[in-house]
């Protein structure tokens, strides 16, 4: 049997407390902008997940001295940088494996004039472009080649120079790229139709703790005054993953169990509480803690004049993409009918075929979109033999088989492995039966 394989039997009630890991997608940009300086950083609350492993890995190969001083916390400090490394095969195997591997350009850019890259892995999820990160970058002042042969990207500059540069797409990664290369800039650099998530934001208050002068923070506007000389050091300590939090409500709706997720900084949610609510799921925070009471049913909300409910992803401040898929298999034992529509990426529903096998009521109308029949717990899903295609659909096939009738097998776990820490120890402590064959 792959030994990559879960084996979830359902139909368990979960009751306890769960701490969210570090927030991924937040650790792949600060871990990325220790380059921007010969100071140590200190980082802290860093989740231990296969994608941030390979990014510090790839950190080491490159000369950063990285040392581990607890749970979550590491220090980097990024004194002496071989650039060399771009040209070894194992550099090459290591950032084709993550997508994250592309914020590496931004501060190696800035300070070294140059940046090397294949590119980069990650989800099958669709389309995933690069052109923002480039075309920012080359705004900036670099010149960028594309080798198509050998698939790989080569970027540089003599002098990169502030600007206006207007994002083509609002690309949280692309914009945290282009803040890091422009923190170094000479001049003033405007970003319009930047991303403003929580880890963009973080990456900026971080930057500027380390001596970088950035404004509009939390807006699609951001101002950079480039400094002279490298940054220095600092300490930082990454947001819970909001990913997580909502995956961990859903799953808590789904198994009709008694949940507190600690520590979930309702603050840093946006719209989150609120859209899991208009499916029905109750939730209150007790200080920073969310709490889910055991919900028998739960009923979808319709639109003012009784018209089925639509949830969409969008930038944020709007409901992440990464959640949508734990909307969609929440939905599958609601009470009442939601049109689930991802519009930022198209072939993220292409899993409701294994929620279909499993018993639930959906059509999938094209790759952008789906309507879920909620079954009203009337008829429960059934456990069968799945496999992971992604991350976040990983994970709602992992909340579909805890819920489901008798024994489920996710094989490709992997995938989960990729983005969520420990998952089956931290579910079994909570009641659930997982195991990892």
């Amino acid at each position: 049997m792959n030994p990559s394989t879960f084996e979830v039997t359902g139909g368990k009630t979960l009751q306890g407390a769960i701490l969210p890991q570090g927030a991924k997608n937040e650790a792949l940009q600060v871990i990325s902008a220790v380059l921007l300086t010969r100071e140590e950083v200190l980082i802290s609350n860093i989740p231990d997940i296969i994608d941030v492993f390979r990014q510090i890995e790839l950190l080491k190969g490159l000369g950063v001295e990285v040392e581990q001083r607890g749970p979550g916390e590491f220090s980097f400090r990024a004194a002496n940088i071989d650039l060399e490394f771009f040209q070894s095969d194992e550099f090459q195997e290591h950032a084709r494996r993550i997508r994250g591997s592309v914020m590496l350009i931004g501060p190696l850019l800035a300070r070294f004039g140059k940046a090397y890259l294949p590119k980069p892995g990650g989800d099958k999820i669709g389309r995933r472009r690069l052109d923002t990160h480039f075309h920012g970058l080359e705004t900036l002042g670099g010149q960028f080649v594309y080798d198509a042969d050998n698939n790989q990207f080569f970027i540089e500059a003599k002098q990169l120079t502030g600007t206006y540069i207007l994002m083509d797409e609002i690309s949280v990664t692309g914009t945290a790229n282009v803040v890091m290369a422009a923190v170094l800039a000479k001049g003033t650099t405007r970003i319009y139709n930047a991303a403003c998530e929580p880890y963009v934001q973080q990456l900026c208050h971080m930057l500027n703790r380390m001596g970088a002068n950035i404004s509009g923070i939390g807006s699609n506007l951001l101002t950079i005054e480039g400094v002279e000389g490298l940054l220095k050091g600092t300490t930082h300590r990454l947001l819970p993953d909001m990913i997580e939090i909502g995956s961990f409500i859903g799953m808590a709706a789904m198994t009709q169990s008694e949940l507190t997720i600690l520590q979930a900084r309702r603050d840093e949610l946006g719209s989150i509480p609120s859209v899991f609510e208009k499916l029905g799921i109750q939730m209150e925070f007790r200080g920073d803690d969310l709490y889910i009471p055991a919900q028998d049913q739960y009923e979808i909300q319709t639109f003012i004049d009784g018209s089925i409910l639509t949830i969409y992803d969008a930038p944020w401040p709007g409901f992440s993409p990464d959640l949508m898929s734990i909307v969609l298999v929440i939905a599958t034992q609601a009470r009442g009918s939601v049109l689930v529509h991802q519009k930022m990426f198209e072939s993220r529903l292409f899993f409701v075929d294994k929620l279909i096998d499993m018993g639930a009521q959906i059509i999938l109308c094209d790759p952008h979109r789906a309507t879920v029949i909620g079954l009203e717990r009337k008829y429960p899903l059934r456990g069968i033999e799945m496999t992971s295609p992604d991350i976040r659909a990983g994970v709602a096939l992992l909340i579909a088989a805890l819920s489901a009738k008798g024994t489920s097998l996710i094989r490709n776990i992997d995938q989960i492995d990729r983005g969520y820490a420990h998952i089956d120890e931290r579910l079994r402590a909570l009641g659930a039966d997982i195991n990892r064959i």
